[in-house]
Formats: C-alpha cells, structure tokens, sequence
C-alpha cells in the first residue's frame, strides 16, 4: 500500500480503529513518508490494467450512496494513456448514466481489479472526467476499438491519485471459458484418440 493511498483512506475515524486494534504504528510509519503527490503508474500497474477484461468502478452519488458498476470489454480496453491517466470508451448501455450523472457532482472514483488466475487484486483512487468525443480526437482514436461492436457515447478519463495492491488472501481462483478452453480441446482431442482405439480394438 503506498503513502498516498493512506492518506487519502486512512481518514481519523479508521485511524481511532487501527489504533484499538494495535495496527496503526505500523502505518503510520508508512503513511508518514508521504509527500502529498498522486502516484504514478509503474511497469507492474501499467502491464496488470492492460490486459484486464473488466473492472469495477465506484461513484459517489450527491445522496452520499456509493455506486458500484461493472466495466467489461476486449482485454487491454481500459487504456493506459500515461503514469498517470486512464482511459476508456464509454459505450452505450442500459442509458441510466448513473456514474456520468455522478461524475458531475463528485468526480472521485474507486476501481477494483481482479485477476482471478493469479490471485492478484489492484485498487485504484482518482478523479473522472468525462470527455465528449470531439473534444479529444487524439483521445478518442486512442482509446475508441473499432472492432468492438457498440456505440460510443463519450469517453471517461480517470486521473490517478493513488493505488494500493491488495491481499491476495481469500481469494477464490477463477477461469474463463477461453482460458480454460486449450486444456479442454486437449482433453477432447485425447478423448477421441481412446475413443477410436477402443472401438479398433474391439473389431
């Protein structure tokens, strides 16, 4: 967890309860080499977020509620313009626009990412902004898949604040039908083999 990430949630009332619970010191030792500065993507961070096929993201609604959607896509749609900037095409959906409606109020944001293979959990803390497509070209052919069937209604900027690698305890591994898929073409293809041996045998 990074300093930055700290600051911004370890805000006092989960300090008072780090500190019943004999946690804080070793935090705050942490927290205390902070300068202040959003943190910048490295290598790591950069490589995990481009092969994501999904992520979630959290809003805050002007009621004070956290909203919670779930982003998908063709791997690596979430696009990491710099250290410091992310983006993505905001394609048409259910038309609620619900976290856009919030972004105008509140433009901070949470993302989760999850490797379920690898057991591996990235948050992520930044500020959305929401970019009309002809206000960006550049952004827009950057981030814009065109083989991706569905209707772009704007793009969504997210300035990084702060990223914390999680614990990769409980998590419960998962796979993908087309990670999957090789091992189980293998398996029929031997399947088949037996198959025909057998039957031969049997003549």
């Amino acid at each position: 967890m990074t300093a930055r990430f700290m600051d911004l949630a370890f805000t006092p009332a989960v300090a008072a309860i780090q500190t019943e619970q004999g946690s804080r010191d070793s935090y705050a030792r942490i927290q205390a080499r902070s300068t202040g500065e959003p943190d910048r993507l490295t290598e790591n961070e950069r490589s995990f977020i481009a092969t994501r096929d999904s992520f979630y993201m959290a809003t805050v609604s002007e009621s004070g509620w956290p909203y919670l959607q779930h982003r998908g896509g063709p791997r690596g749609f979430l696009k990491v313009v710099d250290d410091g900037t992310l983006a993505l095409a905001d394609y048409r959906g259910n038309r609620q626009y619900v976290s856009v409606g919030n972004a105008r109020k509140n433009d901070r944001v949470a993302l989760f990412f999850m490797d379920y293979p690898r057991q591996a959990r990235l948050k992520l803390l930044g500020h959305l902004r929401v970019v009309e497509l002809a206000d960006d070209p550049e952004l827009a052919k950057a981030v814009i898949d065109p083989d991706y069937d569905a209707r772009v209604e704007r793009l969504l900027a997210i300035d990084i604040e702060a990223y914390d690698w999680n614990c990769p305890q409980h998590i419960t591994q998962r796979f993908t039908l087309n990670q999957v898929q090789p091992a189980l073409d293998t398996l029929k293809q031997r399947i088949a083999e037996l198959e025909t041996e057998l039957a031969e045998n049997k003549r």
